[in-house]
């Protein structure tokens, strides 16, 4: 306790709010104009800052330098169908105050303490983390091109200390653990990615590597090319909204304030009111960021079909990089190099910081269901976020010195994002039946809309499986 000058006792400072928990004192009514929505945009921005990174720079890419613009249509698709699933998984969690993880155990059979999605989810971060040693390694490739410390650009020593440099760089970054410290960092991040990135592929048409009418006329075939099966199905896995960036964007919400905002359900008119004012906000949300990834995803879709395809140029290894510069090399010239290097360092990065701060949260709360930490307890949930936030990007770095492949590390975590995309459509559609009331359900264009991407997500994910199968020798 403090005193005031005139001798009186000052209270002490407000406790910070659990973003977790819901209070009714917390609560308050959502703003109703639009340039107030916006005002309250965040979580659909950090996770366009995680998703333009790793799928769009490196998976994307080297999609179009593989196929050119035949597979056009799939990056729109893969975009374009998965936000509705993300929109009604966020809705139940705002409604219910749960993040993601935690409902999916409510989604049988259990297997121990857990469901089977969750157990699932668990099997799919395991090939996610090739997936992040992947981008700490691209990383470490670009820092090192640009700045060789010793033994040659893509040296082994030089992209081990770069690869130190840049996860030690991370976990300095989010030593607070805070969101706003993350949503500041990321929003800044992907505003620089989708200016730049826009910039270019607008560019390319009066340039040497010019596209027309006639190639995006290709592009919409519908057909999927003879070879391309594997990245297409690591590009669908990654591009757009995966089923880890979905769970993800609850926790957002949460830490956001939505779900506290809203407040607990006390079976009230005015809680109801409230709880559809912010679910136009997330909805909001959820509309911007699609947007922005639907620009930077195209857009590097484009610049690989354009650039690279035409000259065989696929990335592949470390000198993925290297491959890559020739986008900016071949369209503006050999001083662009320095230009795009400083560009994909910033685009890189951002993913690996949005990893390092959602994964820990992720564990954290499965710790908490299988009853090893207290996820209630802020205090205790803070504190294993943090540790974790120390102890796992030095594991994905380590993968990356192992493995040394950064394309290939990516597309495994992009096939593993794929499959478990199938379990939360069915965990969706099981939470909107049981923990969404049918007020909130209602509107029958978002029900639709719901279908269609269930269907589609359902259809190429089993698409991508079987012929897969029917590549792989002896079956």
């Amino acid at each position: 306790m403090s005193t005031t000058t005139d001798g009186a006792t000052a209270a002490p400072p407000p406790a910070q709010a659990d973003p977790y928990a819901l209070r009714a004192e917390d609560a308050r009514p959502a703003p109703e104009t639009f340039r107030g929505r916006l005002r309250h945009l965040g979580p659909g921005l950090v996770l366009s800052a995680a998703v333009v990174g790793s799928g769009e720079l490196i998976t994307t890419t080297s999609l179009g330098a593989k196929a050119g613009f035949a597979l056009l249509w799939l990056v729109i698709v893969s975009t374009a169908v998965k936000v509705w699933v993300q929109m009604e998984l966020a809705r139940w969690t705002i409604l219910n105050g749960r993040p993601a993880l935690d409902g999916f155990r409510d989604v049988g059979p259990r297997i121990g303490r857990l469901s089977w999605i969750n157990w699932l989810w668990i099997g799919m971060d395991f090939a996610k983390m090739f997936q992040r040693g992947g981008i700490i390694g691209g990383t470490a490739a670009a820092c090192s091109i640009l700045l060789p410390i010793h033994g040659g650009s893509l040296s082994t020593s030089s992209l081990t200390i770069w690869a130190l440099i840049v996860t030690g760089a991370a976990i300095l970054i989010l030593q607070t653990g805070k969101y706003p410290v993350v949503e500041r960092v990321e929003v800044v991040g992907i505003t620089l990615k989708t200016i730049i990135t826009f910039g270019l592929a607008l560019a390319l048409p009066f340039t040497a590597f010019g596209y027309g009418p006639e190639q995006f006329a290709d592009g919409m075939s519908f057909q999927i090319p003879a070879g391309t099966v594997g990245i297409a199905l690591a590009m669908f896995g990654i591009t757009g909204v995966g089923a880890d960036e979905m769970t993800t964007y609850t926790y957002w919400c949460l830490e956001k304030g939505y779900a506290r905002w809203t407040g607990p359900d006390d079976g009230t008119e005015q809680r109801a009111r409230r709880a559809e004012g912010w679910l136009k906000v997330m909805r909001l949300d959820v509309a911007v960021s699609w947007v922005v990834c639907t620009i930077c995803t195209l857009s590097f879709y484009v610049i690989g079909a354009s650039v690279l395809h035409p000259q065989g140029l696929v990335p592949e290894g470390n000198e993925m990089i290297t491959t890559l510069s020739h986008i900016y090399t071949d369209t503006l010239g050999p001083w662009a190099e320095y230009l795009f290097l400083a560009g994909a360092i910033a685009v890189l990065f951002s993913v690996t910081v949005a990893s390092s701060a959602s994964v820990p949260r992720l564990w954290t709360n499965t710790l908490g269901l299988l009853g090893v930490v207290d996820w209630h307890d802020m205090r205790s949930r803070t504190r294993t976020i943090r540790i974790l936030t120390c102890c796992l990007p030095p594991v994905w770095m380590c993968i990356f010195l192992w493995v040394q492949s950064p394309v290939l590390m990516v597309q495994i975590g992009g096939i593993g994002g794929g499959i478990f995309l199938l379990a939360v459509v069915v965990a969706v559609w099981r939470l909107r039946y049981t923990g969404v009331p049918p007020r909130f359900r209602a509107n029958p264009w978002l029900t639709v809309a719901l279908v269609l991407s269930s269907v589609a997500i359902a259809f190429l994910g089993v698409y991508g499986v079987l012929d897969t199968l029917e590549l792989t020798p002896g079956s």
